[in-house]
């Protein structure tokens, strides 16, 4: 999906020449400190921010030049750090402006909003007011608005930010049955390592806008690049 990907601001690299793949059906990690670049790519994925060079790809169409609308229609979905709902509306109503954006009718809209609603299990939160929603349940609406008429990909921000252990565990069975059950491509970017590595196949791991590991579960828990990106490297170690 992405290939050779470099950001630049100025003299300083966001990104250093990144190569990453999602496919359809699996969850993939993109993990990192601080001030890794995880946001960045994401939103280099998403269109909010062009590459300064390399290609974002979906299958074989370059769609690295096309604004964040195009983006979203053409199959690629997300949900931000700060969730970004619209406080004005009701529950439905954000949703169904989503769908609205996408080109469809209001009607259908509204019915694809409550279908995702039902599919998720909070037909209950339709009516609810986006401004009055605790943190959690803002959480899970931001998911359902990008899960509107079926995403091919979806890019989760930070979603378990905030969350308790046991509210993270159902967002890890929620991010499984987005995978499983829709045959959409996750890819979840997250400082909750652990819950990184109890959903995902493969794991891209950042440091300073330069991939430094990826791999599986067992590589991305006994590499010493990634220990050492969190941990930091001993003094007078090697």
């Amino acid at each position: 999906m992405a290939s050779g990907v470099t950001v630049a601001f100025g003299g300083f690299k966001a990104l250093t020449d990144i190569t990453l793949t999602i496919t359809p059906g699996a969850v993939h990690g993109l993990i990192g400190p601080n001030g890794a670049g995880k946001t960045t790519m994401v939103n280099v994925l998403t269109g909010f921010q062009a590459p300064t060079s390399g290609r974002v790809l979906l299958g074989d169409r370059s769609v690295g030049d096309l604004p964040a609308h195009q983006i979203r229609r053409a199959g690629v979905a997300r949900t931000f750090q700060a969730g970004r709902l619209f406080s004005g509306l009701d529950v439905l109503d954000n949703l169904a402006i989503t769908g609205v954006g996408l080109g469809h009718s209001r009607h259908a809209s509204e019915l694809e909003a409550l279908r995702v609603l039902d599919w998720m299990g909070v037909r209950d939160l339709a009516e609810r007011p986006a401004a009055g929603l605790p943190y959690t349940d803002e959480r899970r609406v931001g998911i359902a608005r990008a899960l509107m008429f079926s995403p091919r990909f979806l890019l989760l921000d930070e979603p378990a930010a905030g969350m308790s252990e046991a509210e993270a565990d159902d967002l890890a069975r929620l991010i499984r049955r987005v995978a499983d059950e829709l045959g959409t491509g996750v890819l979840l970017i997250e400082h909750n390592v652990g819950l990184v590595l109890s959903v995902t196949s493969h794991v891209y791991v950042l440091d300073a806008g330069q991939l430094i590991e990826e791999g599986d579960r067992a590589r991305i828990s006994s590499s010493q690049k990634v220990h050492d990106a969190y941990f930091g490297v001993e003094q007078g170690a090697a």
